[in-house]
């Protein structure tokens, strides 16, 4: 398999990821008995991007039917969940300067709970930005939502 040339396009991009999280399912214990297995898919979506440490609209890519079509408030409360379980953290895209001195960017410190709902409920939250990522909300995964995306023989 050409996986530079998969990831090249959007749907590449999505066999991969299943192809990969479908291999993680195998490492935790095979089929309905993961962790992950006992996820939505919607959930998924969330922990896959946040593994990825995209930003908040990049979720729409991974997500199915109905919460495709779905509002975003619709969208906020499974990501809320995950949230509160620990799994995943909302940060801002800040600013970052590598060691050779190119500019870049990272995630920032995770943002309070208490202030998600309001910044969530800003549709503008939800669609990529038109030119920079700066300040845009990020999606982080934590400690203990590596167990869930990464456990493997002798992890977790």
């Amino acid at each position: 398999m050409n996986v530079r040339a998969l990831a090249r396009t959007a749907m590449g991009r999505r066999l991969l990821r299943a192809h990969l999280l479908r291999g993680r399912a195998e490492i935790i214990g095979g089929v309905n008995d993961s962790p992950w297995d006992a996820l939505t898919s919607d959930e998924q979506a969330f922990l896959i991007n946040s593994y990825e440490i995209d930003i908040l609209p990049g979720v729409w890519g991974d997500l199915e039917e109905p919460l495709l079509s779905a509002p975003p408030g619709a969208l906020a409360e499974v990501l809320l969940r995950l949230v509160d379980r620990g799994w995943i953290a909302v940060c801002e895209v800040e600013p970052w300067t590598a060691p050779d001195g190119r500019a870049g960017f990272q995630p920032g410190p995770p943002l309070p709970r208490e202030s998600l709902p309001e910044l969530l409920a800003d549709p503008r939250q939800w669609e990529y930005p038109e030119d920079d990522w700066i300040g845009a909300l990020t999606l982080v995964e934590t400690a203990a939502g590596r167990k869930i995306t990464r456990k493997g023989a002798g992890e977790g």
